[in-house]
């Protein structure tokens, strides 16, 4: 059955050194609020010119939290694209990442960023 869960998340993203490779390398943490709770830590990626509205990320970050009333950690995955005329973001849990009672979780997360911050509905089915 098909689940959705509604929150808030306040995210930290520290820059990390340059390397040869070219990208931008960023470790992200997040603290989730609402149906969600609990931390997550990852790594991102990007390249392109922000400045000029053209870019792109992926990102990885493990999720250790309690979800519908089930404890465990699972994987999100990311891609974002940004160009002059929008944004494109998809944001999906990864299948087969999922322990303890999270086991065989899936499903998608749709994100909002506004004045007042981080807002996410993620809709999920446990296997």
């Amino acid at each position: 059955m098909t689940e959705t869960a509604r929150g808030t998340f306040e995210v930290t993203i520290t820059p990390q050194p340059p390397d040869d490779s070219g990208f931008g390398r960023f470790d992200l943490a997040k603290t989730w609020s609402g149906d969600l709770t609990g931390t997550s830590q990852g790594l991102m990626l990007s390249a392109g010119d922000p400045g000029q509205g053209r870019a792109g990320y992926v990102a990885l970050e493990v999720c250790e939290a309690t979800l519908g009333g089930h404890s465990g950690s699972f994987a999100f995955q990311q891609l974002g694209v940004m160009r002059p005329e929008g944004q494109e973001l998809r944001y999906d849990i990864v299948p087969g990442s999922g322990s303890g009672e999270l086991a065989g979780i899936e499903g998608s997360l749709a994100l909002t960023i506004d004045d007042e911050g981080h807002t996410y509905e993620l809709t999920y089915t446990l296997g």
